[in-house]
């Protein structure tokens, strides 16, 4: 297998080690880029759309579906699809290595399982130095209190 994000040997896009896509699962579209550029923007086709339909993976167990679709709700279609643009350079290989690069970082970020936080126990010398702040304070507060005897 080639580096992370990149096409294998047997013409998958590798997203993590362990999961690749075929690319047959993928949709690549060629269109006219805009913004400046002159004359060439006009008439090459540079900007990339690639697009991915999780729920009709086949290289995706459910768990990973289901992780995928929750965390990348916000940016799917009404049928579950992905898409990535790339509009950047004025080259289509470039930008179409781009939007692929962008579409595997996207997924392997979803499909990472944070870390669950286990709290720790404060230290016996941050219990007493708090301790003593909270006395130090509470002394403060008291020489500051009005006595009938001034």
């Amino acid at each position: 297998m080639t580096k992370t994000g990149a096409w294998t040997d047997d013409g998958r896009l590798a997203i993590t080690p362990r999961l690749s896509l075929p690319a047959d699962e993928l949709h690549i579209r060629a269109s006219r880029a805009g913004g400046p550029g002159g004359q060439h923007v006009n008439t090459a086709s540079t900007r990339i759309e690639v697009t991915w339909t999780i729920p009709a993976s086949r290289s995706l167990s459910d768990p990973q579906r289901e992780r995928l679709l929750t965390r990348l709700a916000a940016r799917l279609d009404s049928t579950g699809t992905l898409r990535v643009v790339a509009a950047e350079t004025r080259s289509q290989q470039q930008n179409r290595e781009r939007a692929l690069t962008r579409l595997a970082e996207t997924i392997r970020e979803a499909l990472a399982v944070p870390k669950v936080r286990r709290p720790t126990a404060p230290t016996r010398a941050s219990v007493a130095r708090t301790r003593e702040a909270k006395v130090r304070r509470g002394a403060r507060k008291r020489d500051r209190r009005w006595r009938p005897d001034d």
